[in-house]
This record gives structure tokens, sequence and C-alpha cells, in this order.
């Protein structure tokens, strides 16, 4: 039923659910996944909701989130090969998470995308908003949550 599945992850315990899940979603179905993750931009200004950093700082911290990105879905591709699944690790960099899902499942040409859910509700979802929601609503491909 799935050739490609792409699982998004931010590396927290959650996230770790859904990379499992994928992987068995994935040899299950003989299907190719694509492991991804966003490595975010560090904010550049005060409208970013934070304080602005040095060049050489804030260009240490975007270093320093790009390897720690690649590394995570580097892993993930040793876990799905292990598994007999291939993989391929993905990174984005960007601060428009759901939108860099979105369009990472669109070119590789994901049949479904499968991620994990905080589950935030009343003033954190409105605080903190959700990736997975916008996922949810703004994608065309099926949309696989785990919580």
């Amino acid at each position: 039923m799935f050739k490609k599945i792409l699982v998004a992850t931010d590396g927290s315990p959650l996230s770790e659910k859904a990379v499992a899940s994928a992987i068995g979603l994935a040899r299950q179905h003989g299907a190719e996944l694509v492991a991804f993750t966003v490595a975010r931009r560090p904010p550049h200004s005060y409208m970013d909701g934070t304080t602005i950093q040095q060049t050489t700082e804030s260009e240490n911290i975007d270093k320093l989130r790009l390897e720690k990105a690649h590394a995570m879905v580097a892993a993930i591709g040793e876990r799905a090969s292990a598994s007999g699944v291939s993989c391929q690790p993905q990174v984005a960099h960007s601060n428009q998470v759901a939108e860099s899902i979105i369009a990472a499942a669109e070119k590789h040409a994901s049949d479904l995308i499968v991620m994990a859910s905080h589950g935030r509700k009343g003033i954190g979802r409105l605080l903190l908003g959700s990736e997975t929601q916008h996922v949810l609503t703004h994608s065309t491909l099926p949309v696989l949550v785990l919580r």
C-alpha cells in the first residue's frame, strides 16, 4: 500500500514512538523511509521572539543545530537499515516546520507522513502552536499522528 513514508521527528521521546512505528510500517509494506527533521534557524530580530544574538554566536548556534539534526536523521537511517528498511535521512533548515514537512513529503513523493503530537491544549497550544495540526490541515497526503 505505501511505497514511501516520511517520518518527521524533533528528537523528543514522543517523536521516538513515531520513528519506531514508521520503521515498522515501512518494513511491513516494503516501503522506503524518509527520516526528516527541521533544524530551526536562530532568531535574527526582536520580531522572532527573542533577543538578538551576536553574529558569531548565532552562526555557532546554527551550525550546532544543523550538526545535531544531521546526526539524528543519520541514526534513524542506521536503525531503519538494521531493520531491513531503506532510509533517506533529510534535514531542512528553516523556521517554518510544518511547511517544511509538507514540502519534503511532496518532494520525495511520499505516500504517508508519520509524526507525533504533543497533545497541547488550551493556552499552551495557543502560545506554542501545533506543527502537527498545521500539517494535518494543509497536507494533501495522509498523516498518521501518534501520541
